[in-house]
């Protein structure tokens, strides 16, 4: 049974191509055995690796955030966020 409960997974990434698939790998699977209505979001804060890339292969959302900076990137998520946000992670 599908849980109403909707979630905006949050990940700031800056050039974290080793370690973004983990991440949401863990969050798909954390997503799958809780039965809830959920997105992954990464705000990609400027990397020049293929965190990108990685990240929308592998069914995330991605947006870009311009203004560097930790915070900058969590805010900007949380801004397009498509529900509310209940939870965000780091890769490292």
């Amino acid at each position: 049974m599908q849980n109403d409960i909707e979630l905006t997974i949050l990940i700031p990434a800056l050039n974290e191509e080793k370690t973004i698939g983990i991440v949401i790998e863990k969050a798909k699977e954390f997503i799958r055995k809780s039965k809830i209505n959920a997105e992954i979001l990464v705000a990609n804060n400027g990397s020049t690796d293929r965190t990108k890339e990685i990240a929308e292969k592998i069914g995330a959302r991605v947006i870009d955030v311009f203004e560097k900076g930790y915070g900058n990137a969590l805010r900007n998520g949380i801004k397009d966020s498509k529900r509310e946000v209940h939870s965000y992670g780091r890769c490292r």
